[in-house]
């Protein structure tokens, strides 16, 4: 029973459950960053560039039906990694300006020194 309350203490340790907690939010994330890629803005790029599906670009190595390069797939998977990525700056960014402000605001005197300089000021009168 040792060997399983050690692995319970590990699982349930903050920073394991935060971490679980990032890469389901990440997986869900990039779920959203794909479909807002395949479903709205490759359309209007593709209305765009003379009605072209980037999904459907390839180089036909040999004869027609056969094994291809299937370059277009890239394409969508290459603006789907920059705007996940520009996104992921903003929101890191954002933290580190909260976080920043946060560590910048003046930290108030703990309770039992201002009630010394309380205490000073009434033995100064």
């Amino acid at each position: 029973m040792g060997m399983i309350s050690e692995f319970k203490d590990f699982a349930m340790a903050g920073n394991m459950l935060d971490m679980a907690v990032g890469i389901i939010m990440g997986g869900a994330f990039g779920t959203v960053i794909k479909s807002l890629i395949d479903d709205m803005i490759m359309p209007v790029v593709g209305h765009f560039s003379g009605g072209a599906d980037f999904s459907a670009l390839k180089i036909n190595l040999g004869e027609e039906g056969g094994a291809a390069i299937g370059y277009g797939l890239f394409v969508n998977a290459l603006i789907a990694f920059l705007i996940l990525a520009f996104v992921l700056y903003m929101m890191i960014k954002g933290m580190n300006a909260a976080k920043k402000a946060e560590e910048e605001a003046p930290a108030a005197p703990p309770a039992n020194e201002v009630l010394l300089a309380e205490i000073r000021d009434l033995l100064k009168k």
